[in-house]
Protein backbone atom coordinates (compact mmCIF):
# COMPACT_ATOMS: atom_id res chain seq x y z
CA UNK A 1 0.00 0.00 0.00
CA UNK A 2 1.25 3.42 -1.07
CA UNK A 3 1.32 6.00 1.88
CA UNK A 4 -0.99 8.62 0.38
CA UNK A 5 -1.67 11.43 1.92
CA UNK A 6 -5.25 11.64 3.72
CA UNK A 7 -7.50 14.82 3.76
CA UNK A 8 -7.54 15.29 7.39
CA UNK A 9 -3.77 15.12 7.50
CA UNK A 10 -3.38 17.65 5.06
CA UNK A 11 -3.41 20.81 6.96
CA UNK A 12 -1.60 19.82 9.77
CA UNK A 13 1.22 18.72 7.31
CA UNK A 14 1.26 22.31 5.34
CA UNK A 15 1.84 24.11 8.49
CA UNK A 16 4.87 21.23 9.23
CA UNK A 17 6.01 22.34 6.24
CA UNK A 18 5.51 25.66 6.02
CA UNK A 19 7.82 25.93 9.16
CA UNK A 20 10.27 23.06 8.30
CA UNK A 21 12.91 25.30 6.82
CA UNK A 22 12.80 27.27 9.84
CA UNK A 23 13.06 24.20 12.76
CA UNK A 24 14.31 20.64 11.94
CA UNK A 25 12.95 19.68 15.08
CA UNK A 26 9.56 20.36 13.96
CA UNK A 27 9.70 17.88 10.85
CA UNK A 28 11.93 15.47 13.16
CA UNK A 29 8.42 15.93 15.86
CA UNK A 30 5.85 14.93 12.61
CA UNK A 31 7.88 11.80 11.75
CA UNK A 32 7.61 10.80 15.27
CA UNK A 33 4.19 11.25 15.95
CA UNK A 34 3.38 9.32 12.21
CA UNK A 35 5.55 6.42 13.41
CA UNK A 36 4.19 6.23 16.81
CA UNK A 37 0.99 5.20 14.84
CA UNK A 38 1.10 1.43 15.94
CA UNK A 39 0.69 -0.97 12.18
CA UNK A 40 -2.51 -2.94 12.48
CA UNK A 41 -2.96 -5.98 10.78
CA UNK A 42 -6.49 -6.88 9.61
CA UNK A 43 -7.80 -10.78 9.76
CA UNK A 44 -10.66 -11.95 7.83
CA UNK A 45 -12.75 -14.56 8.66
CA UNK A 46 -14.03 -17.97 7.49
CA UNK A 47 -14.32 -18.14 3.99
CA UNK A 48 -13.72 -14.94 3.76
CA UNK A 49 -11.17 -12.47 2.02
CA UNK A 50 -9.10 -9.06 2.96
CA UNK A 51 -12.00 -6.82 0.97
CA UNK A 52 -14.72 -7.43 3.79
CA UNK A 53 -11.88 -4.74 6.16
CA UNK A 54 -12.02 -1.83 2.75
CA UNK A 55 -14.44 0.51 4.45
CA UNK A 56 -12.30 -0.14 7.90
CA UNK A 57 -9.35 0.33 6.30
CA UNK A 58 -10.87 3.47 4.54
CA UNK A 59 -12.34 4.75 8.06
CA UNK A 60 -8.85 4.37 9.59
CA UNK A 61 -7.28 6.79 6.74
CA UNK A 62 -10.10 9.10 7.45
CA UNK A 63 -8.51 9.86 10.47
CA UNK A 64 -4.88 9.99 9.89
CA UNK A 65 -3.56 6.64 10.27
CA UNK A 66 -1.21 6.40 7.10
CA UNK A 67 -2.04 3.69 4.34
CA UNK A 68 1.28 2.03 4.61
CA UNK A 69 0.96 0.97 8.45
CA UNK A 70 -2.63 -0.43 7.58
CA UNK A 71 -2.46 -4.35 5.73
CA UNK A 72 -5.33 -6.47 5.65
CA UNK A 73 -3.88 -9.83 4.67
CA UNK A 74 -5.55 -12.77 2.82
CA UNK A 75 -5.30 -16.30 3.54
CA UNK A 76 -5.01 -18.74 0.53
CA UNK A 77 -7.47 -20.92 1.63
CA UNK A 78 -9.89 -19.53 4.22
CA UNK A 79 -12.06 -22.21 4.73
CA UNK A 80 -11.22 -24.43 7.47
CA UNK A 81 -11.03 -28.09 7.38
CA UNK A 82 -14.06 -30.42 8.48
CA UNK A 83 -11.53 -31.83 11.33
CA UNK A 84 -8.86 -29.66 11.93
CA UNK A 85 -6.12 -32.97 11.85
CA UNK A 86 -7.60 -34.35 8.91
CA UNK A 87 -6.01 -33.02 4.90
CA UNK A 88 -8.68 -31.52 2.87
CA UNK A 89 -8.16 -29.89 -0.52
CA UNK A 90 -7.98 -25.71 -0.87
CA UNK A 91 -8.80 -25.89 3.08
CA UNK A 92 -6.64 -24.64 6.05
CA UNK A 93 -5.72 -26.26 9.67
CA UNK A 94 -5.45 -23.49 12.31
CA UNK A 95 -1.87 -23.98 11.82
CA UNK A 96 -1.85 -23.25 8.37
CA UNK A 97 -3.96 -20.24 9.31
CA UNK A 98 -1.18 -19.21 12.19
CA UNK A 99 1.43 -19.32 9.72
CA UNK A 100 -0.04 -17.45 7.03
CA UNK A 101 -0.77 -14.51 9.50
CA UNK A 102 2.80 -15.28 11.20
CA UNK A 103 4.43 -14.40 8.37
CA UNK A 104 2.38 -11.07 7.40
CA UNK A 105 2.97 -9.84 11.30
CA UNK A 106 6.87 -10.23 10.27
CA UNK A 107 6.42 -8.74 7.04
CA UNK A 108 4.68 -5.28 8.77
CA UNK A 109 7.09 -5.07 11.61
CA UNK A 110 10.08 -5.71 8.84
CA UNK A 111 8.64 -2.74 6.55
CA UNK A 112 7.09 -0.43 9.31
CA UNK A 113 10.06 -1.20 11.56
CA UNK A 114 7.84 -1.49 14.30
CA UNK A 115 8.29 -3.29 17.57
CA UNK A 116 4.71 -4.37 17.80
CA UNK A 117 2.09 -4.51 15.94
CA UNK A 118 -1.89 -4.52 16.35
CA UNK A 119 -3.94 -7.17 15.45
CA UNK A 120 -7.98 -7.21 14.86
CA UNK A 121 -9.70 -10.22 13.43
CA UNK A 122 -13.04 -11.00 12.52
CA UNK A 123 -14.80 -14.43 13.15
CA UNK A 124 -12.59 -17.31 12.48
CA UNK A 125 -9.77 -14.58 12.25
CA UNK A 126 -9.48 -14.25 15.88
CA UNK A 127 -8.07 -18.03 16.14
CA UNK A 128 -4.83 -17.32 14.48
CA UNK A 129 -4.37 -13.99 16.41
CA UNK A 130 -4.80 -15.87 20.02
CA UNK A 131 -2.90 -19.02 18.65
CA UNK A 132 -0.09 -16.43 17.71
CA UNK A 133 -0.17 -14.46 21.21
CA UNK A 134 -0.69 -17.02 23.77
CA UNK A 135 0.69 -20.38 22.22
CA UNK A 136 3.62 -19.10 20.23
CA UNK A 137 4.90 -16.61 22.22
CA UNK A 138 4.15 -14.02 20.00
CA UNK A 139 2.85 -11.11 22.87
CA UNK A 140 6.44 -9.45 22.61
CA UNK A 141 5.11 -8.28 18.84
CA UNK A 142 1.62 -7.55 19.16
CA UNK A 143 0.86 -4.77 21.55
CA UNK A 144 -3.22 -5.11 21.37
CA UNK A 145 -5.14 -7.58 20.23
CA UNK A 146 -9.03 -7.44 18.45
CA UNK A 147 -11.04 -10.41 18.11
CA UNK A 148 -14.86 -9.03 16.92
CA UNK A 149 -17.38 -11.86 16.85
CA UNK A 150 -14.65 -14.69 17.22
CA UNK A 151 -16.39 -17.71 19.25
CA UNK A 152 -13.78 -17.66 21.40
CA UNK A 153 -15.35 -20.44 23.67
CA UNK A 154 -16.94 -22.40 20.48
CA UNK A 155 -19.97 -22.06 18.16
CA UNK A 156 -20.80 -25.60 20.17
CA UNK A 157 -20.05 -28.16 22.78
CA UNK A 158 -20.95 -31.39 21.35
CA UNK A 159 -19.11 -34.69 21.28
CA UNK A 160 -20.27 -35.27 17.43
CA UNK A 161 -17.34 -32.59 15.32
CA UNK A 162 -14.94 -32.68 18.19
CA UNK A 163 -12.12 -32.01 15.77
CA UNK A 164 -14.10 -29.36 14.17
CA UNK A 165 -11.86 -26.08 15.13
CA UNK A 166 -14.91 -24.64 16.14
CA UNK A 167 -15.84 -27.17 18.23
CA UNK A 168 -15.03 -26.25 22.12
CA UNK A 169 -13.60 -29.85 22.36
CA UNK A 170 -11.47 -29.12 19.50
CA UNK A 171 -7.92 -29.55 20.80
CA UNK A 172 -7.35 -25.84 18.99
CA UNK A 173 -9.68 -24.39 21.67
CA UNK A 174 -8.81 -26.41 24.53
CA UNK A 175 -5.46 -25.23 24.10
CA UNK A 176 -6.22 -21.59 24.07
CA UNK A 177 -9.22 -21.99 26.89
CA UNK A 178 -7.53 -24.21 29.13
CA UNK A 179 -6.11 -21.79 31.59
CA UNK A 180 -8.16 -19.27 34.41
CA UNK A 181 -7.17 -16.14 31.86
CA UNK A 182 -7.66 -16.50 28.15
CA UNK A 183 -5.23 -13.48 27.49
CA UNK A 184 -1.53 -13.12 28.34
CA UNK A 185 0.09 -10.39 30.25
CA UNK A 186 1.19 -7.42 28.49
CA UNK A 187 -0.73 -7.37 25.27
CA UNK A 188 -4.25 -5.21 25.80
CA UNK A 189 -7.09 -7.81 24.57
CA UNK A 190 -10.61 -5.88 23.68
CA UNK A 191 -13.48 -8.74 22.46
CA UNK A 192 -16.51 -7.15 20.36
CA UNK A 193 -19.76 -8.83 20.70
CA UNK A 194 -23.56 -8.51 20.05
CA UNK A 195 -25.91 -8.96 22.78
CA UNK A 196 -28.17 -11.86 20.65
CA UNK A 197 -27.78 -10.86 17.22
CA UNK A 198 -24.77 -13.24 15.90
CA UNK A 199 -26.31 -16.48 14.64
CA UNK A 200 -22.41 -18.39 15.99
CA UNK A 201 -23.28 -17.22 19.38
CA UNK A 202 -26.42 -18.83 20.31
CA UNK A 203 -27.26 -20.95 22.39
CA UNK A 204 -29.42 -23.31 20.11
CA UNK A 205 -28.41 -25.53 17.20
CA UNK A 206 -30.33 -24.21 14.17
CA UNK A 207 -27.45 -22.61 12.75
CA UNK A 208 -24.97 -24.96 13.32
CA UNK A 209 -26.79 -27.36 11.66
CA UNK A 210 -28.73 -28.92 14.71
CA UNK A 211 -32.02 -27.08 15.21
CA UNK A 212 -33.70 -26.97 18.99
CA UNK A 213 -30.41 -28.91 20.32
CA UNK A 214 -28.50 -26.68 22.75
CA UNK A 215 -25.23 -25.79 21.82
CA UNK A 216 -23.58 -26.37 25.21
CA UNK A 217 -22.61 -22.01 24.98
CA UNK A 218 -24.15 -18.90 24.87
CA UNK A 219 -24.17 -15.09 23.43
CA UNK A 220 -21.48 -14.09 25.33
CA UNK A 221 -19.11 -17.54 23.43
CA UNK A 222 -17.23 -14.73 21.91
CA UNK A 223 -16.24 -12.91 25.21
CA UNK A 224 -12.76 -13.71 27.50
CA UNK A 225 -11.53 -13.85 30.65
CA UNK A 226 -8.98 -11.46 31.60
CA UNK A 227 -10.26 -9.10 28.55
CA UNK A 228 -12.06 -5.75 27.86
CA UNK A 229 -15.28 -7.53 26.61
CA UNK A 230 -18.05 -5.23 24.95
CA UNK A 231 -21.71 -6.01 23.81
CA UNK A 232 -22.59 -4.06 20.60
CA UNK A 233 -26.35 -4.50 20.88
CA UNK A 234 -28.22 -5.50 17.63
CA UNK A 235 -24.71 -5.69 15.81
CA UNK A 236 -24.90 -9.21 13.42
CA UNK A 237 -21.86 -11.53 13.25
CA UNK A 238 -20.01 -9.40 10.52
CA UNK A 239 -21.22 -6.24 11.89
CA UNK A 240 -18.94 -7.21 14.91
CA UNK A 241 -15.80 -6.31 13.06
CA UNK A 242 -16.72 -3.77 9.68
CA UNK A 243 -19.49 -1.65 11.19
CA UNK A 244 -19.19 2.12 11.67
CA UNK A 245 -19.73 1.26 15.61
CA UNK A 246 -16.81 -1.67 15.23
CA UNK A 247 -14.85 0.61 14.12
CA UNK A 248 -15.09 3.44 16.87
CA UNK A 249 -14.49 0.66 19.43
CA UNK A 250 -11.30 -0.70 17.87
CA UNK A 251 -10.09 2.21 17.17
CA UNK A 252 -10.14 3.97 20.69
CA UNK A 253 -8.99 0.73 22.12
CA UNK A 254 -5.56 1.04 19.83
CA UNK A 255 -5.22 5.14 19.62
CA UNK A 256 -6.71 5.52 23.36
CA UNK A 257 -8.39 8.52 22.02
CA UNK A 258 -12.13 9.02 19.92
CA UNK A 259 -11.93 8.95 16.38
CA UNK A 260 -12.70 12.30 14.48
CA UNK A 261 -14.81 11.14 11.70
CA UNK A 262 -17.26 8.03 11.61
CA UNK A 263 -17.61 8.93 8.24
CA UNK A 264 -15.03 8.00 5.24
CA UNK A 265 -13.21 11.21 3.81
CA UNK A 266 -13.38 11.48 0.09
CA UNK A 267 -10.47 11.32 -2.04
CA UNK A 268 -10.36 13.79 -5.83
CA UNK A 269 -9.28 10.81 -7.65
CA UNK A 270 -9.31 7.14 -6.10
CA UNK A 271 -7.68 3.84 -7.44
CA UNK A 272 -9.01 0.68 -7.13
CA UNK A 273 -6.80 -2.29 -7.90
CA UNK A 274 -7.11 -6.24 -6.22
CA UNK A 275 -6.74 -9.76 -7.14
CA UNK A 276 -9.54 -12.30 -9.13
CA UNK A 277 -10.03 -15.03 -7.42
CA UNK A 278 -11.75 -18.28 -7.91
CA UNK A 279 -13.95 -20.68 -6.52
CA UNK A 280 -13.01 -24.46 -7.67
CA UNK A 281 -16.07 -26.71 -7.54
CA UNK A 282 -17.59 -24.28 -5.23
CA UNK A 283 -14.96 -23.97 -2.51
CA UNK A 284 -14.05 -20.37 -1.54
CA UNK A 285 -10.47 -19.69 -2.03
CA UNK A 286 -8.24 -16.61 -2.37
CA UNK A 287 -5.79 -18.72 -4.76
CA UNK A 288 -5.09 -15.79 -8.26
CA UNK A 289 -6.85 -16.49 -11.42
CA UNK A 290 -5.04 -15.99 -14.66
CA UNK A 291 -6.91 -14.80 -17.71
CA UNK A 292 -9.66 -13.36 -16.20
CA UNK A 293 -10.89 -10.48 -18.86
CA UNK A 294 -11.79 -7.53 -16.06
CA UNK A 295 -13.36 -4.58 -17.48
CA UNK A 296 -14.90 -1.46 -15.23
CA UNK A 297 -17.77 0.74 -16.64
CA UNK A 298 -19.00 4.10 -15.12
CA UNK A 299 -22.83 3.33 -14.84
CA UNK A 300 -26.26 5.64 -13.93
CA UNK A 301 -26.79 5.18 -10.76
CA UNK A 302 -30.50 5.29 -11.27
CA UNK A 303 -30.68 2.49 -14.07
CA UNK A 304 -27.43 0.83 -14.22
CA UNK A 305 -26.82 1.78 -17.48
CA UNK A 306 -23.45 2.06 -19.08
CA UNK A 307 -22.20 6.09 -19.69
CA UNK A 308 -19.51 4.89 -22.30
CA UNK A 309 -17.23 2.80 -22.82
CA UNK A 310 -15.05 0.80 -20.62
CA UNK A 311 -12.88 3.19 -18.18
CA UNK A 312 -10.24 0.33 -17.51
CA UNK A 313 -9.73 -3.28 -19.45
CA UNK A 314 -7.50 -5.99 -18.24
CA UNK A 315 -6.39 -9.39 -18.83
CA UNK A 316 -5.06 -11.16 -14.95
CA UNK A 317 -1.62 -12.61 -14.99
CA UNK A 318 -0.67 -15.41 -12.71
CA UNK A 319 -0.69 -13.09 -9.85
CA UNK A 320 -4.71 -12.50 -10.42
CA UNK A 321 -4.49 -8.47 -10.27
CA UNK A 322 -7.00 -6.59 -12.28
CA UNK A 323 -6.15 -3.10 -11.66
CA UNK A 324 -5.26 -0.13 -11.12
CA UNK A 325 -8.29 1.74 -12.27
CA UNK A 326 -9.15 5.76 -11.74
CA UNK A 327 -12.56 6.62 -11.23
CA UNK A 328 -14.36 9.83 -9.44
CA UNK A 329 -15.44 9.24 -6.17
CA UNK A 330 -19.39 9.56 -7.42
CA UNK A 331 -19.39 7.18 -9.87
CA UNK A 332 -21.45 3.93 -9.58
CA UNK A 333 -19.84 1.12 -11.41
CA UNK A 334 -20.07 -2.13 -13.39
CA UNK A 335 -16.90 -4.53 -13.22
CA UNK A 336 -17.34 -6.93 -15.25
CA UNK A 337 -15.22 -10.28 -14.82
CA UNK A 338 -15.01 -13.24 -17.37
CA UNK A 339 -13.02 -15.99 -15.82
CA UNK A 340 -12.13 -18.90 -17.36
CA UNK A 341 -14.46 -22.08 -15.71
CA UNK A 342 -16.51 -19.51 -14.19
CA UNK A 343 -20.14 -17.24 -15.21
CA UNK A 344 -19.59 -13.81 -16.68
CA UNK A 345 -20.33 -11.72 -13.59
CA UNK A 346 -21.67 -8.16 -14.15
CA UNK A 347 -21.01 -6.53 -10.24
CA UNK A 348 -22.82 -3.20 -9.88
CA UNK A 349 -21.59 -1.22 -7.29
CA UNK A 350 -22.13 2.17 -5.13
CA UNK A 351 -19.43 4.68 -5.35
CA UNK A 352 -15.74 4.54 -3.89
CA UNK A 353 -14.97 7.70 -1.70
CA UNK A 354 -11.32 6.13 -1.72
CA UNK A 355 -8.45 4.25 -3.10
CA UNK A 356 -7.70 0.78 -2.21
CA UNK A 357 -6.14 -2.47 -3.51
CA UNK A 358 -8.40 -5.20 -1.74
CA UNK A 359 -10.95 -4.51 -4.05
CA UNK A 360 -10.89 -8.66 -4.53
CA UNK A 361 -13.47 -10.00 -7.30
CA UNK A 362 -14.98 -13.67 -6.76
CA UNK A 363 -16.85 -14.73 -10.21
CA UNK A 364 -20.48 -15.60 -9.35
CA UNK A 365 -21.18 -19.12 -8.30
CA UNK A 366 -22.77 -21.15 -11.29
CA UNK A 367 -26.76 -21.24 -11.33
CA UNK A 368 -27.95 -23.52 -9.21
CA UNK A 369 -31.03 -26.34 -9.63
CA UNK A 370 -33.77 -23.12 -8.54
CA UNK A 371 -32.06 -20.76 -11.21
CA UNK A 372 -33.31 -23.15 -14.23
CA UNK A 373 -36.04 -21.72 -16.36
CA UNK A 374 -34.83 -17.87 -15.41
CA UNK A 375 -34.24 -15.55 -18.13
CA UNK A 376 -32.20 -13.78 -15.81
CA UNK A 377 -30.64 -14.04 -12.54
CA UNK A 378 -29.57 -10.62 -9.47
CA UNK A 379 -28.15 -11.65 -6.74
CA UNK A 380 -28.09 -8.98 -3.91
CA UNK A 381 -24.93 -9.50 -1.83
CA UNK A 382 -23.95 -7.48 1.42
CA UNK A 383 -20.18 -8.58 2.40
CA UNK A 384 -20.32 -6.92 5.02
CA UNK A 385 -22.78 -7.84 7.39
CA UNK A 386 -26.45 -9.76 7.07
CA UNK A 387 -29.76 -8.97 6.35
CA UNK A 388 -31.60 -8.72 9.45
CA UNK A 389 -35.57 -8.74 9.04
CA UNK A 390 -37.28 -7.09 10.50
CA UNK A 391 -34.08 -4.92 11.58
CA UNK A 392 -32.98 -3.80 8.29
CA UNK A 393 -35.33 -2.75 5.28
CA UNK A 394 -34.34 -4.97 2.71
CA UNK A 395 -36.04 -4.80 -0.90
CA UNK A 396 -35.11 -6.23 -3.71
CA UNK A 397 -36.79 -5.22 -7.20
CA UNK A 398 -39.89 -3.65 -4.99
CA UNK A 399 -39.71 -6.64 -2.86
CA UNK A 400 -38.84 -8.14 0.58
CA UNK A 401 -37.16 -11.10 -0.09
CA UNK A 402 -38.79 -14.19 1.35
CA UNK A 403 -36.26 -16.36 1.09
CA UNK A 404 -34.47 -14.29 4.37
CA UNK A 405 -34.79 -15.51 7.19
CA UNK A 406 -36.56 -13.98 10.09
CA UNK A 407 -35.27 -12.89 13.48
CA UNK A 408 -31.34 -13.42 13.97
CA UNK A 409 -29.80 -11.93 11.29
CA UNK A 410 -27.99 -14.95 9.05
CA UNK A 411 -28.76 -13.77 5.49
CA UNK A 412 -26.05 -12.26 3.05
CA UNK A 413 -27.49 -12.78 -0.27
CA UNK A 414 -30.90 -12.34 -1.52
CA UNK A 415 -32.05 -13.33 -5.28
CA UNK A 416 -34.05 -12.16 -7.81
CA UNK A 417 -35.20 -14.60 -11.05
CA UNK A 418 -36.61 -12.36 -14.18
CA UNK A 419 -38.55 -14.16 -16.91
CA UNK A 420 -37.19 -13.91 -20.32
CA UNK A 421 -39.30 -10.99 -21.67
CA UNK A 422 -37.46 -9.20 -18.72
CA UNK A 423 -34.00 -9.50 -19.51
CA UNK A 424 -32.05 -6.11 -19.43
CA UNK A 425 -34.49 -4.25 -17.38
CA UNK A 426 -32.75 -2.71 -14.09
CA UNK A 427 -33.21 -4.15 -10.88
CA UNK A 428 -33.03 -2.31 -7.96
CA UNK A 429 -31.43 -3.46 -3.91
CA UNK A 430 -32.41 -1.49 -1.39
CA UNK A 431 -30.54 -2.20 2.17
CA UNK A 432 -31.74 0.74 4.22
CA UNK A 433 -29.96 3.92 2.92
CA UNK A 434 -28.04 2.27 0.24
CA UNK A 435 -29.37 1.34 -3.13
CA UNK A 436 -27.39 -0.59 -5.37
CA UNK A 437 -29.25 -0.95 -9.44
CA UNK A 438 -28.23 -3.69 -11.75
CA UNK A 439 -28.68 -4.42 -14.80
CA UNK A 440 -30.43 -7.87 -15.45
CA UNK A 441 -28.06 -9.75 -17.98
CA UNK A 442 -29.13 -13.07 -19.83
CA UNK A 443 -28.68 -16.12 -18.15
CA UNK A 444 -28.38 -18.40 -21.43
CA UNK A 445 -25.48 -16.42 -22.02
CA UNK A 446 -23.76 -17.53 -19.09
CA UNK A 447 -24.07 -14.35 -17.29
CA UNK A 448 -25.11 -13.50 -13.97
CA UNK A 449 -25.97 -9.88 -12.47
CA UNK A 450 -24.74 -9.06 -8.83
CA UNK A 451 -25.85 -5.76 -6.74
CA UNK A 452 -23.25 -5.66 -4.06
CA UNK A 453 -23.70 -3.49 -1.10
CA UNK A 454 -20.65 -1.05 0.28
CA UNK A 455 -21.88 -0.50 3.59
Amino acid sequence: MNNKETPTMRPFRRALLGAMAFSPLLSRLALAQEAALTPILFVHGNGDHSALWMTTLWRFESNGWPRDRLRALDFTDPLARDDDAVAQPMRSSSEDAWREMAAEVAALRGRTGAGRVALVGNSRGGYPIRNHVQLHGGGAEVSHVVTCGTPNNGIYNWEENAGREFNARSTLLRALNGEESQVVPGTEFLTLRSDSNDLYAQPEGRYAGRPGVPTGVGYDSPALRGATNLVLPGVDHRETAYSARAFREMFRFIAGREPERLSVAAEARPVLDGRVTGTPGGVQTNRPVAGAVVEVFRVSPETGERMGEAVHRRTTGEDGRWGPAAVAPDWSLEIVVAAPEHPITHSYRSPFPRSSDVVNLRPAAPPVAADRGAGAVVRFNRPRGYFGIPRDVVLLDGREPAELPRGVAAGATAVARLPEAEVGRAVAGVFNKERVVARAWPLAENRISVAELTW
